[in-house]
């Protein structure tokens, strides 16, 4: 399904500076053509102010529809169109381009990844996931961590697109259960408690792609 006319979108700008891309702005759509969505200059939602957008910017984007779902997609800015008030062109998605997810429904995959894992300064360590989803994940490690339920945990997932291209996803996360295994190491259950919608769009994304690689199997 792609966005309506009047639709908010809420999106990140895809930058190299952590500050700016933890931003959230939301936008409200003015006109759909062909090849491009005309959208209002956007709004950071904290500081009420105006962003000013350049060509070529990357932005993470995603809508809701009925039922709370989200429906995420990655555009670029194409130009602008000075109307009464200045206009953004952003590229339209494909709609085969846009993944929706339900809050309450992530998708969970099998899937070993590696993870950089921070307790405190003294506990840091690398693990291995065993799934991933949209709200959470969980991982492998050496039972001898001592690590337990509402564990706040800093954490960096590293995913590996088809593309060939790799994204860091830095996140915070609490324990909900930890299961000791027979061959000594345990499994830590954990959900994303902190976490920008731009870094769970990517671990969506690759949560799709994996989903499509079982279903061809």
């Amino acid at each position: 399904m792609l966005p309506k006319i009047n639709q908010v979108l809420h999106m990140q700008i895809n930058s190299i500076d952590e500050e700016e891309a933890k931003q959230e702005y939301k936008s409200r759509i003015s006109d759909i053509a062909a090849d491009y969505i005309t959208m209002e200059v956007p709004l950071n939602e904290k500081s009420g102010r105006l962003k000013r957008l350049f060509v070529g910017d990357e932005l993470s984007v995603y809508f809701l529809t009925d039922g709370g779902v989200k429906n995420y997609f990655t555009t670029t800015v194409l130009g602008f169109r000075e109307d009464v008030v200045r206009m953004i062109l952003i590229k339209k998605p494909e709609p085969e381009a846009i993944t929706k997810v339900q809050r309450r429904s992530f998708l969970r995959v099998p899937a070993e990844l590696e993870i950089a894992v921070k307790l405190t300064e003294q506990i840091q360590f690398i693990a291995m996931t065993d799934d991933v989803g949209g709200g959470g994940i969980s991982l492998l490690c050496d039972g001898s961590i001592p690590l337990k339920a509402q564990d706040n945990l800093h954490c960096w997932l590293l995913l590996p697109y088809k593309s060939g291209k790799v994204d860091h996803v830095p996140f915070k996360g609490e324990v909900v259960r930890v299961k000791p295994l027979e061959s000594g190491r345990q499994q830590i259950m954990m959900r994303f408690s902190d976490i920008t919608d731009k870094e769970r769009q990517k671990v969506i994304r690759f949560c799709f792609e994996r989903q499509l690689e079982f279903r061809k199997v």
